[in-house]
């Protein structure tokens, strides 16, 4: 069965572009506030929305993700706020992919058959456990096929490619291509031989491959479009969200929207 994931992908490809996934902490600066956001992050040309849950602890995140995480949960941002904002998200755009991005303890503590159905009920198309590897998610696999939810896998430069394969098997929606070493943040240049690591990651797997982690510009995300499947925008949009800049996160996402046009 084609999901809203796989249709999106088509569509991007009918139109010759890269989709734009966009990355939202949930919460931040309120929960009201950044569901206004998402909804105009939408209205202005995300493809897909990767729902941030504000966690306490954030490894592989940079300043700007930790610090609007820290934001969210000042403001009082629940797993529950989560889940409602992205059931309205849902109603209102029945076509656009939700993604949970989360930390494995947020998910485990909620309890993994509970948490599916709550995902399958607020609408949500896929969840990406940032810091699960392959070894420790037998018990999500069966959670997310039994909902038809795609679990999302991460790679890296760093993943050798049959460690890659072992990854993406069992997963769906599209790879996490992870661009550059280290934390998520924004970024003023990307390695040069990101291209060719692209092109690699696409004939090894089955998958649609997103680039993410460091991409800040239109320029930026244009150059990465030309090597993958889509392209996640996070930190330069949060980072606006973050200061009190709405106005700011929507025009950098619809001038990133117009240069992969």
């Amino acid at each position: 069965m084609s999901t809203r994931i796989d249709k999106t992908f088509e569509r991007c490809r009918s139109e010759k572009r890269a989709a734009l996934v966009v990355y939202a902490t949930v919460g931040c600066p309120s929960p009201a506030e950044s569901e206004a956001v998402i909804d105009r992050l939408i209205a202005n040309g995300a493809d897909m929305i990767e729902l941030g849950v504000p966690f306490s602890d954030p490894m592989a995140d940079g300043p700007v993700i930790q610090k609007a995480g820290q934001l969210a949960l000042a403001a009082g941002a629940k797993f529950d706020d989560v889940l409602a904002i992205a059931g309205r998200i849902r109603a209102k755009y029945p076509e656009t992919p939700l993604i949970l991005f989360s930390y494995y303890n947020v998910l485990l503590n909620r309890g993994l058959d509970k948490l599916g159905g709550e995902l399958a009920a607020a609408g949500i198309d896929g969840v990406l456990a940032v810091d699960l590897p392959l070894e420790e998610r037998g018990e999500l696999v069966p959670v997310c096929e039994k909902y038809g939810i795609d679990l999302i896998p991460l790679v890296s430069p760093a993943t050798p490619p049959e460690r890659a394969k072992r990854i993406a098997a069992g997963c769906g929606g599209f790879i996490y291509y992870i661009t550059v070493r280290g934390v998520t943040g924004v970024r003023t240049s990307l390695p040069p031989e990101l291209a060719g690591e692209l092109e690699a990651v696409r004939k090894l797997l089955p998958l649609p491959v997103a680039a993410g982690f460091g991409i800040s510009t239109p320029e930026m995300a244009k150059a990465v479009a030309a090597h993958a499947d889509a392209v996640v925008v996070g930190s330069a949009m949060v980072r606006h969200v973050a200061d009190a800049d709405a106005d700011g996160a929507v025009k950098l996402i619809a001038d990133i929207a117009a240069a992969l046009k």
